[in-house]
């Protein structure tokens, strides 16, 4: 992305097919600041209060992203400086997202708090939304049979589940999730180690990933808790397989119209 290639010079550009310009502007927003409109009080105050917008059923807080934008919102209450990334931090966890110009005859733009969650998290290290989760049918037996081997002499690690994700960018892949006792370092360590030995047995040219079941916020955790059994049940009389009947939600990404 070039210098010149702001959040305001980017907004115009974004259309439905093409998400390598919202990916930039999500890079742009990262390392940017933007004005929080206040519905109440002031900045600083204990009082002060986001404004809200609701769309499809999903909440918003309302920004602009410049002092002239401000200016042409009308806004005459309080207004709140603050960065991308800082932003994205404080709404995603209460799942919120955030709309960039909510006064601009287009109707701005929404952020879902997904993708915020990846602003504040790295862009780099989360896939691009919304995902497309389902069952995997690529054949890696000896993979899984690897990791139940290797799941049996851990004693941390509850369950595995398993599915096959591909983002809105980049190539789709193979998830594991796992599901474990604590997190504490030593349990992270004996799962790092429980993968590391089973991934020889991963079929050529296939990606694998993981995540953690615990994650709240993660949309993989959160589809693997809806639909997949596991394959490895350490409580159960055996492993379980076959995916639950399906929900289908777009888990803070509002709907097409």
């Amino acid at each position: 992305m070039s210098a010149e290639e702001g959040v305001e010079e980017l907004l115009p550009r974004i259309t439905p097919d093409r998400l390598d310009t919202y990916e930039k502007l999500l890079g742009a927003l990262a390392t940017s600041e933007v004005l929080m409109l206040l519905w109440h009080g002031r900045p600083g105050e204990p009082d002060a209060q986001y404004g809200s917008v609701d769309v499809a059923g999903h909440g918003y807080a309302p920004c602009v992203t410049s002092e002239r934008e401000l200016t042409a919102s009308g806004w005459t209450r309080a207004h709140e400086v603050v960065a991308g990334r800082d932003i994205a931090a404080a709404l995603y966890p209460e799942h919120w997202g955030l709309w960039l110009n909510p006064h601009a005859e287009s109707g701005g733009l929404g952020i879902p708090w997904l993708d915020l969650r990846r602003i504040a998290g790295g862009l780099d290290r989360l896939p691009a939304g919304p995902l497309r989760i389902s069952e995997p049918s690529i054949r890696a037996d000896a993979f899984y049979a690897q990791l139940t081997l290797h799941a049996r002499r851990t004693p941390a690690l509850r369950s595995l589940r398993r599915a096959w994700v591909r983002p809105a960018v980049g190539p789709a892949y193979l998830v594991i999730g796992l599901d474990v006792d604590d997190t504490a370092e030593q349990t992270a360590e004996a799962v790092r180690q429980m993968m590391s030995r089973a991934i020889t047995a991963v079929p050529e040219g296939l990606p694998v990933g993981t995540v953690a079941m615990a994650d709240a916020f993660d949309p993989v955790a959160m589809w693997l808790r809806a639909n997949a059994r596991p394959f490895y049940d350490r409580d159960a009389p055996g492993d379980g397989s076959g995916p639950a009947p399906p929900r289908r939600h777009g888990y803070g990404y509002p709907r097409p119209y």
